[in-house]
């Protein structure tokens, strides 16, 4: 029988948030194992940063410029030729999806057989009238009704009186640790593998919703943090260094200088919740050992984007520094089905797309042709092998919609609205403080990225360019007219 494939994927982690990365605070043992049985991709990227088009590069395989998400919109349909457990479930696996899926309509199932859903709070499907359209929280959301079974029936998401998108608000979780809706997602995981057909492989995709906000974790893991020396967020010279609008005491800010006290325990919380989720994977690990499934088992961890945390005094993700664009990936072989030891770490550039590619590359399925990922098999056994020289990622986001080119080494940005440049040396200057754009020594790199962005551009609708120079102003949209068309 070909090996189970599961997915543990989690919503804004942070890329740098693993212990065996040398994170100064946090601890994450569970997941320091599964990269100790595997190879950890440091240079992996959301080429698109927020959820919808970062899980529909996903499972896709597609580049953002073929899902048609270049920013965040909802409520658009999900009709494409080929989903990653569609292509399995016709190769005969039993797939599950568990958590979260963002898609829409919000239970379509994407080629998956079954799906326990909990997308945590979706403001579409909270509005009033999305009970005329079926897509009430009240009707689509499985972890609500299993929470109100286990807690009262007037129980809520919105009871910590934290909002969905808040950053720097925080709250211990209230109830009892069991019904947190990371272990919701572990406590049905491990009931799948109960009542699984044991004579399928399956591919299974646990989605926590967190440590996306709200940033509520049990006090236990809230509590591990609050004492401790938190690092100080880097702040380049080219950030606003000031906020005479006091946009920091926004809850759900995206930029701005947070009151000091309010933004540790922020980062407390948001630690707390990586070392919850960690932690639950650990519990869901011996299940699948008591399963006597580890052997025969290939795991995949992988975040949708990440959470600037206060970087250059920003805050959630969608823009395209490091803190919001990278991601953790491992993969790893926990019970060496793969019979060789997996490479340590790669550091060839990685997105999202590649996920696809791979796990049909690991089970010797056919990649469909519309794919753009690439297996990152190879880079599992031998860091030399061909891949590609550079990443372009992109980003609707009104005034600060972007373009990015990155190559792991260096990243250069362009303000598709303003014409503004940014360049960054990643291996002198990893935290991006050193804007060299105007950097006489940098300027053949410069322009070498630039030209590599309009070749890039060239052939899209929008007008971003001539095909010899960028062309600023031009109207972005969060969807391409492809995707629009089919709505």
């Amino acid at each position: 029988m070909k090996p189970n494939i599961v997915m543990i994927m989690v919503d804004q982690m942070r890329f740098d948030c693993l212990s065996i990365l040398g994170h100064p605070v946090i601890d994450t043992p569970y997941l320091d194992e599964l990269a100790r049985n595997g190879t950890i991709f440091k240079n992996a990227y959301a080429a698109t940063p927020s959820c919808v088009p970062a899980r529909a590069a996903l499972l896709t395989g597609m580049s953002q410029k073929n899902t048609g998400r270049v920013g965040y919109e909802d409520k658009l349909p999900w009709d494409y030729s080929h989903f990653l457990p569609s292509v399995l479930s016709s190769a005969g696996y039993y797939t599950q999806a568990i958590g979260k899926m963002h898609v829409y309509p919000t239970r379509k199932l994407c080629g998956f057989h079954h799906i326990e859903l909990h997308d945590g709070y979706m403001h579409y499907n909270r509005f009033k009238q999305a009970t005329k359209t079926g897509e009430s929280f009240n009707e689509v959301d499985d972890y609500l009704q299993w929470l109100k079974d286990k807690a009262g029936h007037d129980v809520d998401l919105t009871d910590l009186g934290l909002d969905c998108n808040s950053s720097t608000v925080t709250r211990p979780w209230a109830l009892d640790e069991s019904l947190h809706p990371t272990n919701w997602v572990v406590t049905r995981s491990i009931d799948f593998l109960r009542r699984r057909d044991p004579t399928l492989p399956f591919f299974l995709k646990m989605s926590f919703v967190r440590p996306h906000p709200p940033l509520d974790p049990p006090p236990h893991y809230y509590d591990m943090y609050l004492d401790e020396d938190l690092p100080a967020p880097p702040v380049g010279e080219w950030a606003e260094q000031s906020d005479d609008e006091k946009s920091g005491y926004n809850p759900v800010t995206g930029k701005g200088i947070v009151p000091e006290k309010r933004f540790k325990r922020a980062q407390a919380a948001y630690y707390g919740l990586i070392t919850h989720i960690d932690h639950q994977i650990g519990r869901f690990l011996m299940a699948l050992e008591e399963y006597q499934l580890k052997q025969n088992t290939i795991i995949l961890f992988v975040s949708d984007h990440g959470e600037l945390m206060g970087d250059h005094h920003l805050y959630r993700k969608s823009l395209p520094y490091e803190g919001s664009a990278k991601v953790p990936l491992i993969i790893s072989d926990p019970g060496k089905y793969l019979k060789a030891p997996l490479m340590p770490v790669s550091q060839k550039v990685t997105e999202l797309r590649d996920v696809m590619p791979t796990v049909l590359d690991l089970l010797d399925i056919p990649i469909p042709a519309h794919v753009d990922g690439k297996s990152l098999l190879p880079l599992t056994r031998k860091e030399d092998a061909p891949w590609r020289d550079y990443l372009h990622g992109e980003h609707e986001f009104g005034e600060k919609s972007y373009h990015y080119i990155t190559t792991g080494k260096e990243k250069y940005i362009w303000f598709s609205q303003s014409g503004e440049e940014q360049y960054f040396d990643l291996v002198n200057d990893p935290e991006e403080c050193i804007n060299h754009v105007d950097t006489h020594a940098y300027q053949d790199k410069v322009t070498r990225l630039r030209q590599k962005l309009i070749e890039e551009l060239t052939p899209r609708e929008e007008g971003y360019t001539d095909g010899e120079k960028l062309i600023a102003g031009k109207q972005a949209t969060p969807s391409l007219p492809h995707l629009k068309a089919k709505k």
